[in-house]
């Protein structure tokens, strides 16, 4: 991702994924987009950033708890996950957190 996701005023909801990938990351960054396509479609979904480097970090948004339980339960994504656990994740940890406050600036075009 090359933006930052614009959310509403807080509270809102944050997923963030860390992880360590294996070597064997065949077919990862056709499935990574599609989950990010597959997320944006899902009721209280606000947005997403992400950066991989050695460790990679997503950040999801979410209007609120339900939401993500829903995520979480997507067929589509139950299977991603597998994959992730199974073949393209050596390591990974996943901490959901509320956002009470947020503020920057927000570079104008």
């Amino acid at each position: 991702m090359s933006t930052i996701a614009k959310t509403p005023t807080p509270p809102y909801y944050a997923v963030i994924f860390s992880s360590l990938r294996s070597d064997d990351i065949d077919g990862y960054a056709e499935t990574a987009a599609r989950m990010v396509e597959l997320a944006a479609q899902q009721p209280g979904f606000l947005g997403v950033e992400s950066v991989r480097e050695v460790l990679g970090v997503t950040v999801s948004y979410w209007s609120d708890l339900d939401s993500i339980k829903r995520w979480k339960s997507n067929s589509e994504h139950q299977l991603a996950q597998k994959m992730g656990m199974d073949k393209w994740y050596s390591s990974y940890k996943i901490r959901i957190a509320r956002v009470e406050r947020d503020y920057g600036n927000e570079i104008k075009a």
